[in-house]
């Protein structure tokens, strides 16, 4: 989820420093983590929130939170005053998977300060799921817009948000557990990452026209962010192998039902050639129920720089619980490395936040047990000794290619390389520097080797096309 800094006055960021030192002269008795070099403090932002789904940071320098059961609330980060904002009735009470879900806010905020939810309604066998936009009156979130509906149902319904540098909107749907049918059925909604404008309308350059549909071959995808260069990230459930960490790309299949995890069955690799599927750049063997997630490049926590902060659930016999750190090569394109944190709390992690001027991480909790329990809470995990910078120009998008993490007020200069053709496979519909990396599908033929028939030769030698972009 982007990050969205509003100017601070002087008085708040003196606020910070004062509240940063005096914390410093408060260690004794609390809990600190290790992270290399860098100590961490942690401290419970909020508890008895039920239960905590989506954590993000606003525009207006408080955590923004949504709760399963309908509610979302707003919190202070430095004294844990908090106000339940919004209140709505959801599928099943928010008991299961459905509720409210995802949560985004406008990019425009100090003149358009809309947010925008998802939120499940109805019964398990004849629900919907809506995309809506709330006008924040300073108090309320009031005034609903409903953009978009599809189907709900009491499993697999998605769903985050992530606002683009071009103000379109992304949404992660699931399949509510229809076996992946819809995933792969281009008039249904479901089992896809849609494409958004701010105003519910379909993008007039979608690689569909008329349609929201941007990747499509999903099971159930929980989080998206955006990370170096624009490259937009997904986790994305798989049913009891393979979980998948993927980077969406604009029309391409992501395999579901037919393929889990990477092409690596005879069946896969036929189908993955013939249907041009994207693989995964990470998986994880069993299931260990990945969620939201953020990208992170801080300076206050440096051995943390360039990775993605992963929730991870655990699995239904309550173990795998933690906070991945994946570890990015300097593309974004690969993962190098995993590291584990926070097993020890044994909660289920739904997602995570990070403040961009402490640098500071949170986290919340859903209890031990699917799917979800008390204690729910919302911990903050902080470098005391870091002190933030006073106001600093720069790129604030963190998957800009020239994002400053050292900066906190956005001076329009972000860039985003990648393909500009829309006949690309590879098309960033949001870049504004031309990449010169346009990749364009070209079909198989069936006689490969042209010997005048089509044999097992001609499909080993289509099967070795991978990397050749033909289908």
């Amino acid at each position: 989820m982007p990050i969205y800094i509003e100017h601070m006055t002087f008085i708040n960021r003196l606020l910070y420093l004062f509240i940063g030192f005096m914390m410093l002269g408060n260690l004794a008795g609390q809990t600190t983590y290790q992270v290399g070099s860098t100590t961490l403090t942690e401290s419970t932002l909020i508890s008895g929130i039920n239960l905590p789904w989506e954590v993000l940071w606003g525009p207006d320098d408080h955590v923004w939170v949504t709760s399963r059961q309908g509610t979302v609330t707003r919190i202070n980060p430095e004294t844990g005053a908090s106000s339940v904002v919004l209140s709505k009735a959801v599928m099943n009470g928010g008991s299961g998977e459905p509720g409210m879900l995802g949560m985004a806010m406008d990019p425009d905020w100090a003149n358009t300060p809309k947010v925008y939810v998802v939120y499940c309604s109805g019964s398990s066998w004849n629900g919907t799921e809506y995309l809506s936009s709330f006008d924040w009156n300073g108090t309320a979130l009031v005034n609903e817009q409903q953009l978009l509906s599809l189907q709900a149902g009491g499993i697999h319904n998605g769903s985050r948000l992530l606002v683009l540098p071009d103000n379109t909107l992304l949404m992660t749907t699931g399949d509510t557990g229809d076996g992946g049918a819809s995933s792969q059925n281009m008039n249904s909604l479901n089992g896809k990452v849609l494409r958004i404008n701010l105003d519910g309308s379909v993008p007039s350059d979608n690689p569909i026209p008329g349609s929201y549909v941007y990747s499509y071959g999903h099971r159930n995808p929980q989080g998206i962010c955006a990370g170096p260069g624009g490259i937009v990230y997904s986790s994305e459930h798989g049913q009891s192998t393979n979980d998948e960490l993927n980077m969406i790309q604009s029309n391409r299949n992501f395999g579901w039902p037919n393929v889990e995890g990477f092409c690596n069955t005879s069946s896969e690799n036929a189908y993955c050639n013939a249907n041009n599927v994207v693989e995964p750049i990470y998986t994880w063997t069993p299931c260990v129920a990945v969620n939201g997630m953020e990208y992170y490049d801080h300076p206050a926590i440096p051995e943390w720089q360039n990775s993605i902060l992963l929730s991870v659930l655990g699995g239904l016999g309550g173990q795998y619980e933690r906070l991945s750190v994946m570890h990015l090569n300097s593309s974004g394109t690969a993962v190098l490395s995993e590291d584990q944190y926070f097993a020890s709390f044994n909660q289920r992690v739904r997602d995570v936040c990070v403040n961009p001027v402490t640098g500071a991480l949170y986290m919340a909790l859903n209890g031990g047990s699917y799917p979800g329990s008390g204690p729910n809470e919302i911990k903050e995990f902080r470098n005391l000794n870091y002190v933030p910078p006073t106001a600093v120009d720069g790129c604030t998008y963190p998957g800009a290619s020239n994002y400053d993490a050292a900066a906190n007020l956005d001076d329009g200069t972000c860039l985003f390389a990648g393909c500009l053709d829309s006949t690309a496979i590879n098309y960033i519909a949001w870049a504004n520097v031309e990449s010169d990396n346009c990749i364009y599908a070209s079909l198989c033929p069936e006689d490969v080797d042209s010997d005048g028939a089509v044999t097992v030769t001609d499909l080993l030698l289509i099967l070795g096309a991978f990397g050749q972009f033909c289908s």
